[in-house]
């Protein structure tokens, strides 16, 4: 215990110019009488720990000094900067790599680990908006990230919608989408990039043989490409409503944001009441009703005309609930 206190109190020394001994204390989590005992003992196993003395005193370390008690593994490095989110980081199976990495986190990595950071971004990548959902972890999620990791091809076994197939795949990424976890991969020996819902995995068994990653390939990018495409390709049909400037503003918090944006860059001028109107694509009445619901007195729909009868049935319930009928 206070082998690794000692350790990270040299760390953050090496991290600043220097602390006091409030700081280390509230740091290492200690007293400041602790603190002091500690420096004593670095200084008698010769690290270079110096106080000054006086209101602007503190601790530090003299002459560029710098440990080499670093020791960080691949692993460690690449899990580092994945710790801002350790949900992802406990799903995934990495909680203890990112948990010993964080006592080294202020030191330099060597050389041959500069590119922790970037290996990191291309296998991993976070797109969780605030929706509200409870998230569940797939089970054949540990599995398929160390796959990831160490760019291992996998045999897996897929619950699609019409059966259950086999692929071999070479996985190139992970994406968190609401809760929902996605592998970005590459069916092994065709070109094209595929996304699969991790929770539709029903085996995962990874194998001996690597795969040869493509450099090119560049995960946020190709996932932000796919996830337009989807929520296009979902968007059969049209509604044509009325907004109020409340409306207008919240809209793309009601639908899809970026459908929302083109539709009012398309909307005429307002009218005499300041209202725009607004030819929206959407999924399908039902979610329309849904979705347009949450802008209450702020939206009128003016078609179709099924939809604006839900509407208006829709005010008369409430107006009947409230009292105002």
């Amino acid at each position: 215990m206070r082998a690794a206190r000692l350790i990270k109190m040299v760390l953050l020394l090496q991290s600043r110019p220097s602390m006091t001994a409030a700081e280390l204390a509230r740091e290492l989590e200690v007293s400041e009488r602790t603190v002091t005992r500690d420096a004593q003992a670095l200084s008698e196993a010769g690290v270079p720990v110096y106080a000054d003395r006086g209101r602007a005193g503190g601790y530090r370390l003299i002459g560029g000094y710098r440990t080499r008690l670093t020791g960080l593994a691949r692993g460690e490095a690449e899990a580092l900067f994945l710790s801002g989110v350790p949900g992802a980081l406990r799903e995934m199976g990495l909680e203890d790599a990112a948990s010993a990495a964080r006592l080294k986190v202020s030191a330099a990595l060597l050389p041959s680990l500069r590119d922790a950071s970037r290996t990191a971004a291309q296998r991993f990548h976070l797109d969780a908006p605030n929706w509200f959902k409870e998230p569940k972890t797939p089970e054949l999620l540990p599995a398929v990230a160390d796959a990831v990791w160490d760019d291992r091809r996998i045999v897996t076994r897929y619950r699609s919608r019409e059966a259950e197939v086999e692929r071999e795949l070479e996985p190139y990424g992970l994406v968190l989408k609401a809760g929902v976890w996605y592998l970005c991969a590459r069916v092994a020996g065709r070109g094209s990039y595929r996304v699969y819902r991790i929770d539709r995995f029903t085996a995962v068994e990874a194998g001996e043989e690597r795969f040869a990653r493509d450099e090119e390939f560049d995960l946020p990018g190709f996932w932000e490409e796919r996830a337009e495409q989807f929520a296009r390709s979902i968007l059969h049909a049209e509604v044509v409503v009325r907004l109020s400037a409340d409306g207008v503003r919240a809209l793309p918090y009601a639908v899809d944001p970026q459908s929302a944006r083109e539709a009012l860059q398309a909307a005429g001028a307002t009218d005499e009441d300041g209202w725009v109107t607004v030819t929206l694509p959407v999924e399908s009445e039902e979610v329309a009703h849904t979705q347009l619901a949450a802008l209450g007195p702020e939206v009128e729909v003016l078609a179709p005309e099924g939809l604006r009868a839900r509407f208006a049935s829709d005010a008369i319930r409430l107006a009947r609930m409230y009292g105002a009928l």
